[in-house]
């Protein structure tokens, strides 16, 4: 199974690589400069504006285990409110991330954009919502702004309607057609299980953040994936360290059902710049993925 789905991943990026829309316009990611410091000082003074501005920073890690880079997960109560509300699986919507890459004796500051995010993430409802999340998203360009300079745009772009639908090409996954990891007895078993996983780093994993709402038995994992011949090690330096913000992968408790966005879905999405060429070099990483987070669950 596992070689049917890299055969076709390989076969869909072939066949229509050509096809891939040039209309975009909205940016994936933003840069907000490069500054002074040390990794751990520029770290300190960003976690310190968001939470100044009502941001709940929920932690962070260094991806690949380079010390040259790493990756701070935040949220707020509108972010986490609209995820857990957004039926079937919203809650994946619910977390953003910043990087922080060396470079040079300057540190550059980057983030997943908002607006490309929640468009891309929540698909049709993102409508229904649109007012509050692009208070969100001008909250945090706001935050980054005030770091003092001008945000630029890189790593490529998709049109409102692409990410309203979004997926590589045809044969290709959308947003909601997600991994089934496991199926526990229970939400509780779920999240201990996971939890246990985490905690004993199986198979070279790092627990990021967590956020388990009991009540409504939904929960997410961010998880670092370290491992180096089939992790951030193996494929990062293939597909670009500049997006590191499009890190960790998640893994989603819903009910007594665990799940995960597909790897031809998810690295798509983050990377839409990319060359099929350069995509086919990570064709064995969305299996790799899978069987590292389905790991955890078992």
């Amino acid at each position: 199974m596992k070689n049917i789905k890299t055969l076709s991943f390989t076969i869909a990026l072939l066949l229509t690589f050509t096809l891939t829309s040039f209309s975009a316009n909205i940016p994936a990611f933003y840069s907000a400069g490069k500054h002074t410091g040390t990794i751990k000082s520029v770290k300190e003074l960003v976690k310190t504006k968001l939470k100044e501005n009502n941001f709940q920073v929920l932690g962070g890690y260094y991806p690949k285990g380079s010390t040259s880079n790493y990756v701070l997960a935040f949220t707020n109560k509108t972010m986490k409110a609209i995820g857990f509300s957004v039926k079937e699986y919203g809650i994946f919507g619910s977390v953003l991330r910043v990087s922080f890459k060396k470079v040079g004796d300057k540190v550059e500051v980057s983030f997943v954009n908002p607006e490309y995010f929640f468009r891309g993430y929540y698909m049709s409802s993102f409508n229904t919502y649109k007012t509050k999340l692009l208070v969100v998203s001008n909250s945090i360009k706001a935050v980054f702004k005030s770091l003092g300079n001008e945000l630029k745009p890189f790593g490529g772009s998709l049109s409102e309607s692409e990410l309203k639908k979004y997926h590589y090409m045809i044969g290709m996954p959308y947003f909601n057609e997600v991994v089934l990891l496991k199926e526990f007895t229970s939400f509780e078993e779920g999240v201990a299980m996971i939890k246990k996983n985490l905690t004993s780093k199986k198979g070279n994993t790092r627990k990021v953040y967590q956020l388990v709402y009991t009540k409504s038995k939904k929960a997410v994992f961010g998880v670092g994936l370290l491992d180096k011949t089939k992790g951030e090690p193996k494929f990062l330096p293939i597909i670009g360290e500049r997006q590191i913000a499009a890190l960790p992968y998640e893994i989603v408790l819903i009910g007594n059902k665990a799940y995960m966005l597909p790897g031809r879905f998810r690295f798509a999405f983050y990377y839409p710049e990319l060359t099929m060429a350069t995509f086919t070099k990570i064709m064995s990483t969305p299996g790799d993925v899978e069987d590292m987070l389905k790991g955890l669950t078992q």
